[in-house]
């Protein structure tokens, strides 16, 4: 592989895609700089170079490469690859005059192996090339990804197998509804996260056909095999349309949507911990490494890991905001506005992950402070739905339990009594007889419903907020986990 250099190659020469012109844009430094990609594309250098070889084989395959041109391309690629790997950012190869990933590959390849490098563009342009290698790197992206969400339900899994089964509020409109068991509230999270997985993993095979071989827009006269090509990659069969192949940026838009999903999901734990976590309500102790301290209130212990993802969420938002605003104006075909759209997928992409991995953190150290939480779980009436559907056990029309029920919520507030379970069976039978409901409705029995440690006891519905719905939940989340 002795390397060549043509004249039209060489520094100084102009870029190699800009011939027609009498002068280009490199020769302007601000301009050189506006259009150039590399201070964030440089990562798809490895779908990139996997987009390259199955190109260069298929281009051997239908005889428009010989052979031996095959194996200098790559060797060169695995060199290239190599040296990307160790070097990084720092490769020599990034160059600013060449603007992009895909570029700096090719002008470094043609460097090791001068003719064999210049025909590997064949039948090829930027716009399918760089379709193809999002989309590679949105399907590496969400394996990443799924790994990190491993690690999130585990977190969520162990906390609910030590603290679980301590009986707590629920609440709706942020008021206290009905008492349920901490681990309910935890699967709930995971119920939640897990559509979110889900969502990633449908990344996978959604949007995911091979672009490369639509050229710039319109194809190729060239005899180029495009299912040689896709047998290759994992990027499924070949597009159905050059002109939308290279127009279409929904897989990145997708992909900030799933990203948008997590965040808003991680947001809305964020914010519930962090009210959790207050001096009102101690339900929640965080690790002192995920909180911090005040400049000037030394007694401060501020949830600010947890203000971060619930802050960042915004970030997440403006970044699939951006990407819809930048695909909603443009004719269809390749504009160059698209080249903005990694910019935006990577980003959330990385605060997601870095979100993810604090949320896993958080949760794994964090404990529910079960005699805190008992020390006011008699207020709120939470049992006041459990009294109402025993009067249905007994012939009575849930509607008229209901107001049987608020009338004695009355009772016990205007009386000053905090518990329904401490007014007189008497008392709840009167309640009865006013509604209509007749006399002698209830016996000793309505004692077993009311109290919050019997009502999470009583639940029986499938997917239920008490122990046998948490206990149901969390035998199958260790199931799955492997736990």
């Amino acid at each position: 592989m002795s390397p060549t250099r043509a004249n039209d190659d060489s520094p100084g020469a102009g870029k190699p895609w800009e011939h027609a012109k009498a002068g280009g844009s490199g020769a302007d430094a601000l301009a050189a700089q506006f259009v150039q990609s590399l201070d964030f594309d440089t990562r798809l250098y490895r779908h990139d170079i996997a987009g390259s070889l199955a190109h260069a084989r298929m281009l051997a395959h239908v005889k428009l490469i010989t052979g031996d041109e095959l194996n200098q391309i790559e060797q060169g690629l695995a060199t290239i690859h190599s040296e990307i790997d160790d070097a990084g950012d720092d490769w020599p190869g990034w160059r600013i005059e060449l603007e992009d990933v895909h570029m700096c590959i090719e002008a470094a390849l043609i460097e090791k192996t001068g003719d064999a490098g210049r025909k590997l563009h064949t039948g090829r342009s930027r716009n399918d090339q760089v379709a193809l290698d999002l989309k590679l790197w949105i399907h590496d992206a969400a394996g990443q990804l799924q790994e990190k969400f491993d690690t999130l339900f585990h977190a969520f899994v162990e906390l609910a197998g030590r603290d679980g089964r301590i009986v707590m509020p629920s609440y709706t409109h942020l008021q206290r509804a009905q008492p349920i068991v901490v681990g309910s509230e935890l699967m709930a999270w995971l119920c939640a996260l897990d559509r979110a997985q889900r969502r990633v993993a449908a990344l996978r095979t959604v949007n995911q056909r091979n672009p490369l071989g639509s050229g710039a827009i319109a194809g190729s006269s060239l005899p180029l095999d495009r299912d040689h090509t896709s047998g290759q990659l994992d990027a499924g069969s070949p597009t159905p349309n050059s002109i939308d192949a290279t127009a279409s940026r929904d897989a990145a838009v997708d992909f900030a949507f799933a990203m948008s999903m997590i965040a808003m999901n991680l947001s809305r734990w964020a914010e519930q911990w962090i009210v959790y976590a207050t001096q009102e309500f101690g339900f929640v102790t965080l690790d002192d490494r995920y909180t911090t301290g005040s400049s000037m209130m030394p007694q401060k212990r501020n949830p600010d890991m947890l203000e971060l993802i619930r802050g960042r969420c915004g970030d997440v938002y403006g970044r699939l905001v951006a990407l819809l605003t930048l695909c909603k104006g443009l004719p269809i075909g390749y504009n160059r506005d698209l080249q903005e759209d990694k910019r935006h997928v990577f980003a959330a992409f990385d605060t997601v992950c870095d979100c993810m991995d604090m949320a896993a953190r958080i949760v794994a150290t964090a404990r529910f402070n079960e005699e805190r939480i008992a020390s006011r779980l008699d207020e709120g009436f939470l049992d006041a739905t459990s009294l109402a559907e025993h009067l249905v056990t007994r012939g009575v029309p849930f509607r008229t339990g209901h107001q049987i029920v608020g009338a004695l919520v009355k009772r016990c507030l205007d009386d000053g009594v905090k518990r329904l379970c401490d007014l007189p069976l008497e008392a709840l039978n009167d309640a009865c007889e006013a509604a209509g409901a007749g006399r002698d409705v209830l016996d000793r029995a309505v004692y077993d419903s009311l109290g919050p440690a019997n009502v999470v006891g009583r639940y029986t519905t499938t997917g239920n907020a008490g122990q046998t719905g948490f206990e149901t939940q969390l035998e199958a989340w260790q199931s799955r986990l492997g736990a």
